[in-house]
């Protein structure tokens, strides 16, 4: 009985492995298959993952350069302003040092003439010895003293209403008002024509029409002036200033010649180091 239970045993066993070895190539031969498969999507991930991390690398790089091309215009932007700042305080510079040397020579012209005035003036009222004590021959007497009428003197200018006149027309132009300031300088120089301050009003007369942008009347001014006080020392400034209508008015031609003029023959001026600035930017 052991040996047949045994050997059916044996038997059971051995009809068992049969079909568990045909079982395991058949699992065997999927799994062989699956593992094709998966190794070639495997490669196909790795393909995508690389063409991914191209693109990827592309997009960096174009961000990358949007990103410096943006900064570029940045800065250009920054550039440009601080251009444009710089242009302006160099302007404002030289427009306050101009201003300032024209106060000063205006201030130096008015405490002359004011000289001059108060001289003349005692000239003209101090009585001469002669007239103070006449010969007795020739006294007359006192009733034809009495009846003839004084000698008068002819009327005399106030330098001291002359000065407030200028004074105020002037601070008409530093306010600033322009319009106040031409009608006042035009009343100054009808009023005083023989002014040693006549250069200056008709200077400040310019330069109020070229604030206003009326660039041809300014330079139709600054020429008068040019032409009636040639030894002024107001003709320099009024050059330089002619040079700035011209090129208002795009004559760069006749503003390259009025500053080559004002650069030789007022070489030692401040209006000249001015246009030579200013002839160098022309060219």
């Amino acid at each position: 009985m052991r040996m047949r239970r045994a050997g059916w045993i044996g038997f059971a066993a051995l009809m068992l492995a049969l079909p568990m070895s045909a079982g395991a190539q058949l699992l065997g031969s999927n799994n062989a298959e699956l593992a094709r498969q998966v190794q070639a999507m495997q490669q196909k991930l790795d393909t995508f993952d690389a063409r991914l991390d191209k693109v990827e690398g592309a997009i960096q790089q174009n961000q990358q350069l949007l990103g410096l091309l943006k900064e570029v215009e940045t800065l250009k932007a920054e550039l440009s302003k601080m251009r444009g700042q710089a242009e302006v305080q160099t302007h404002q510079m030289d427009a306050l040092g101009k201003r300032q040397n024209d106060l000063y020579t205006d201030l130096d012209q008015r405490l002359t003439d004011l000289s001059k005035q108060a001289k003349a003036a005692a000239v003209v009222v101090t009585p001469t010895p002669a007239a103070a004590s006449p010969p007795p021959a020739a006294a007359p007497s006192a009733a034809a003293a009495s009846s003839e009428p004084a000698p008068t003197a002819p009327p005399q200018l106030d330098p001291l209403v002359e000065s407030r006149t200028y004074e105020a027309a002037l601070n008409h132009f530093r306010e600033p008002n322009y319009a106040a300031a031409i009608a006042g300088f035009k009343g100054f120089l009808k009023a005083y024509p023989d002014s040693a301050l006549a250069p200056n009003a008709q200077y400040w007369i310019g330069y109020s029409y070229y604030a206003l942008k009326d660039y041809k009347s300014a330079l139709a001014h600054q020429q008068k002036l040019v032409v009636a006080y040639p030894t002024s020392a107001k003709v320099p400034d009024a050059m330089l200033n002619i040079a700035a209508n011209q090129i208002a008015l795009d004559n760069l031609s006749g503003a390259k010649k009025t500053l080559e003029e004002l650069v030789s023959k007022h070489p030692n001026t401040n209006a000249a180091t001015l246009a030579s600035r200013r002839l160098a930017a022309l060219k």
